[in-house]
């Protein structure tokens, strides 16, 4: 999958895997993110199959700079992708919920701790999507070369929001039914 990322990220612009990775960090990392060594590794299988191309860009003082594009190959498996339908959920794992599942033994306090500390933490990613991605997103709204991709990016990025205030619910749900029980 973090190949169709990178395709997507090379459709609007060429781009270094350093370039990739800080897009990826500022954008879809709450629901999609890689670690740089794994983008290096997809680019260059990438580019054995020829859908993207690099090129050296000299600098200096430093390294070259390796500028990654995307080549109409790379187009066309990106719009493959894009056009076909899911076909299922992806399940995903949620440690809290395996804590949590396994902790009728553990000390109430110990318990309510994690859980007070899951929500500050959720607390804190919506306060991001509510402020910095928003703002983020907002810059390119009237942009007139990406002003349809930013409605698109605001749909994920409500997605994260309601995600956020789902888990913040659910976590006072259970603290107040965990304080309300007898030790």
């Amino acid at each position: 999958m973090l190949k169709y990322a990178l395709l997507g990220f090379l459709n609007y612009n060429p781009a270094t895997g350093y370039d990739l990775k800080q897009f990826i960090d500022v954008s879809t990392s709450y629901f999609w993110h890689a670690k740089q060594s794994q983008i290096y590794t997809t680019l260059k299988k990438m580019e054995e199959e020829d859908l993207v191309s690099s090129r050296f860009e000299p600098q200096e003082g430093r390294p070259n700079r390796r500028v990654y594009t995307i080549s109409q190959d790379g187009k066309d498996e990106l719009i493959g992708w894009l056009e076909k339908p899911l076909d299922s959920i992806e399940k995903h794992k949620e440690k809290l919920l395996l804590k949590i599942f396994f902790s009728a033994g553990i000390k109430k306090d110990i318990v309510l701790f994690e859980l007070h500390q899951q929500e500050k933490l959720h607390q804190k990613q919506l306060l991001r999507y509510q402020n910095t991605t928003k703002e983020v997103i907002d810059q390119f709204k009237g942009s007139t070369g990406l002003s349809e991709d930013a409605e698109f990016w605001e749909m994920t990025r409500r997605f994260g929001e309601l995600y956020e205030q789902m888990n913040i619910t659910w976590l006072r749900e259970v603290i107040s039914k965990l304080e309300e029980k007898d030790d």
